[in-house]
C-alpha cells in the first residue's frame, strides 16, 4: 500500500483568520502540503473590477506569516488558490508584495511558482469567433464584441494540471491565479499518486476550512488525509467535531445537482460516496468518482464597469410614516424624477432597502410587519458619480421633508447616524462574461524565481505548460 496524503486546510479563506492553536496541531501531523483558498464570486464582481482584495492587507499577512513561517523551513509546499480574492493579475501581484515582505522580514527564501489565470480580449474575441465560448447559463447573454471590449480584466479558472507541474518543479509556494476552488487541494493528491476523484472530493470539503465540522466555521482548521481508496477528514479544534452528517452535508455545499459536480475537463459523481465514522470525529469517504470529460471547458469571469453609486442609510421611528413607508418611498421618487425631468430616465435608477420591514426579501417578503423603528437605505445608481450624487441628495432632502398624511410634526423624518449622510460609494461593476470557453491545451502559465524580486523588470519570462 502506499503512503496516505494528508493535507492542511488553515481556514476558508485567506485573511478569515484560524487559531494558532488547531493550525499547528496540523502541522504536528506532518502535512504534505499547506492549501488555503483565497478567492471568491459570492460578493459579486466587483473585486474582479476594481482590481482589489476581498481581505485587507493586514489579516492576509497575519494569516500568512504563519503558514508561510511553518511551512518553508519545514518543507511543506505552501499553495495559495485565487490570490488576491479574484486571481487576476493585480490580485496575484497584491498577494506576492505581502509573501515577499514576510520572506524579508523572517529571512526566509523561497522558490515560488506563480500560476497566471489572465486573459487577453483579443484572445477571448478568438475563441468568441470560433464559437469555442458559451454562457454558463440559460439566464447569460451569449457574448458579443461589445461586452468583451467593455471589459478590461478577463481571467479563467484553472484546474489541478499547472499546480501539479508546479509541484513537480519543486516549487515551495505556489501562488495561483483564479481557480477552481478545490483544484489547489486537489493538486496535492494527484501529484502524489492519489486518485482524482477522492483527490476533487476532499478538495471540495477543505476548500471551506472547518466548516465540515459542528459547530461550523470557515474560521478554523482542517485535516484531510487521502489513502488508495477513501479519505479521512478531522477537526484540529477540539471545540468542533466531523460527524458523518456534517462532512456529507458540506459535500451538497453550493452545488445545484447533489451528487453531480462539474469542474474543469471533468465530472465528479458522488452518487456511491459513503461517509462512516473510524475513530472519534474521524471521518472515512469512499466511492468518489473522477470522469473525464470529452471536451475541457474552463469557465471565464470578468467585470465591467457599468454606473456609480451614492447611498445613504437613515433610520425611521414614526409610527405613522412606518404605516406608509412605501408609499411615501414611491411619491418621493416620482417627486425627484420630475425634477430631474431633463436627464434620460435610463440614465439612473432610484432603490429603497426597508430594513426591519422588508430589506431582504422586497416586495417577496410574505410576513406582515411588526416593530417600532426600521433602517432605511436608498441609493442611486447612475451613469457619473456627480449625477448618482445629486440625484440622491434630492431624494434625501425630498424624503426629510416629505410631508405625509397624518404628520404631527414638520420635519425630521429621518435619523441619520452619520455626518456626512450621503456616501459615495463609486464605481459599480457587473459579470460581463461568465462563460465557458472549450480549451484543447492548458493556457495557464507558469513564473518562477526566489523571494525578493519587487517590480514587473525584475521577473523572469512566462514558461508555458502543456497539458
Amino acid at each position: 500500500m502506499s503512503t496516505d496524503i494528508s493535507i492542511l486546510s488553515p481556514c476558508g479563506m485567506l485573511g478569515y483568520g484560524f487559531p494558532e492553536s488547531s493550525f499547528m496541531r496540523g502541522i504536528e501531523a506532518r502535512p504534505h502540503g499547506i492549501v488555503v483558498d483565497a478567492g471568491s464570486t459570492d460578493a459579486g464582481p466587483h473585486k474582479l473590477g476594481a482590481g482589489v482584495s476581498i481581505v485587507s492587507k493586514r489579516a492576509v499577512k497575519k494569516d500568512l506569516e504563519l503558514i508561510i513561517g511553518q511551512g518553508v523551513p519545514q518543507g511543506i509546499p505552501v499553495i495559495i488558490g485565487s490570490a488576491g480574492g479574484s486571481g487576476a493579475k493585480a490580485h496575484v501581484n497584491w498577494t506576492l508584495d505581502v509573501i515577499d515582505e514576510i520572506l524579508r522580514e523572517q529571512g526566509l527564501q523561497a522558490r515560488i511558482a506563480v500560476i497566471w489565470a489572465d486573459f487577453t480580449q483579443e484572445e477571448i474575441l478568438a475563441a468568441n469567433a470560433e464559437g469555442r465560448i458559451a454562457p454558463l447559463s440559460r439566464n447569460i447573454p451569449s457574448l458579443t464584441e461589445e461586452m468583451i471590449a467593455d471589459t478590461t480584466s478577463i481571467v479563467a479558472q484553472m484546474g489541478h494540471e499547472p499546480i501539479v507541474e508546479a509541484l513537480r518543479q519543486g516549487s515551495e509556494i505556489i501562488v495561483c491565479g483564479r481557480a477552481y476552488d478545490p483544484s489547489p487541494f486537489a493538486a496535492i493528491g494527484i501529484f502524489h499518486g492519489k486518485d482524482p476523484g477522492l483527490s476533487y472530493h476532499l478538495g471540495k470539503i477543505l476548500e471551506c476550512g472547518a466548516l465540515c465540522a459542528e459547530p461550523g466555521t470557515t474560521k478554523d482548521s482542517i485535516l484531510g488525509t487521502i489513502g488508495d481508496n477513501h479519505f479521512t477528514v478531522q477537526s484540529l479544534n477540539p471545540i468542533r467535531t466531523c460527524s458523518p452528517s456534517s462532512v456529507a452535508a458540506h459535500t451538497f455545499y453550493e452545488k445545484e445537482h447533489p451528487y453531480i459536480l462539474h469542474g474543469p475537463g471533468f465530472t465528479l459523481d458522488l452518487e456511491h460516496c459513503r461517509f462512516r465514522e473510524t475513530a472519534p470525529g474521524v471521518v472515512e469517504v469512499t466511492g468518489s468518482r473522477y470522469l473525464p470529460g470529452d471536451k475541457t471547458f474552463i469557465k471565464l469571469e470578468g467585470a465591467r464597469l457599468v454606473a456609480y453609486r451614492t447611498f445613504v442609510i437613515a433610520g425611521v421611528r414614526d409610527p405613522i410614516l412606518l404605516g406608509k413607508l412605501e408609499e411615501v418611498e414611491h411619491y418621493v421618487q416620482e417627486q425627484t424624477m420630475e425634477y430631474y425631468r431633463e436627464v434620460p430616465r435610463d440614465d439612473y435608477s432610484i432603490r429603497f432597502y426597508n430594513y426591519g420591514m422588508n430589506g431582504v426579501l422586497g416586495s417577496k417578503e410574505a410576513a406582515a410587519f411588526g416593530g417600532h423603528e426600521v433602517g432605511v437605505m436608498f441609493e442611486v445608481i447612475a451613469k457619473t458619480q456627480e449625477l448618482a450624487s445629486s440625484i440622491c441628495s434630492t431624494v434625501r432632502s425630498t424624503f426629510l421633508h416629505y410631508g405625509y398624511e397624518g404628520r404631527k410634526s414638520t420635519a425630521g423624518n429621518l435619523a441619520f447616524p452619520f455626518a456626512p449622510s450621503d456616501v459615495e460609494f463609486g464605481p459599480v461593476y457587473e459579470f460581463s462574461i461568465y462563460h465557458l470557453m472549450e480549451m484543447q491545451d492548458n493556457p495557464f502559465t507558469i513564473q518562477h524565481w526566489g523571494g525578493g524580486w519587487h517590480d514587473d523588470a525584475a521577473r523572469p519570462a512566462s514558461e508555458s505548460i502543456a497539458k
